[in-house]
């Protein structure tokens, strides 16, 4: 009887790239003063009423990179929320998940089955959710902080 092999995963260096792009710009609109606040927090409706907080932390800044903590404030005892590093790169309008889960540096791509039980696409996978996170806070955030208008000082 002949087994099927499940064909290797290649990384889609193209579909990273741009996942990675987008998230750059989505992260500049939700932190537009990213260069001068260290801290940016946005309300998101929990769709229950409850409203919690996304909190962007510049944890670095140097000329071509930034790094940045996202999370949410804990609201409930018993779900944890995401949280993660992501390094923004200046110079090449990217933005990539560095850590998460208690782990930094994913790989692009990992085999299967391994002990840490990780995805072949990991990488992949934590950007795109990344993406999905931050759309989410678009379409249902309110920045915390009011946000001045230039020339005006408001």
């Amino acid at each position: 009887m002949m087994t099927l092999r499940k064909p290797r995963y290649h990384v889609d260096l193209i579909g990273l790239q741009a996942l990675c792009e987008s998230n750059y710009w989505k992260l500049l609109k939700l932190m537009p003063r990213m260069h001068e606040e260290d801290e940016h927090r946005i309300v998101v409706d929990a769709g229950d009423g409850a409203a919690q907080a996304l909190v962007m932390r510049v944890l670095e800044r140097c000329p071509y990179t930034s790094t940045l903590q996202l999370f949410h404030e804990r609201r409930h005892e018993w779900v944890t929320p995401p949280s993660m590093e992501v390094r923004l790169y200046h110079d090449a309008g990217l933005a990539e998940v560095v850590a998460a889960y208690n782990s930094r540096r994913f790989r692009g791509v990992y085999p299967y089955p391994n002990e840490q039980m990780l995805q072949p696409d990991e990488k992949f996978q934590l950007n795109q959710f990344l993406g999905e996170w931050l759309g989410y806070c678009q379409r249902n955030g309110q920045s915390a902080q009011p946000l001045s208008i230039a020339g005006q000082g408001l």
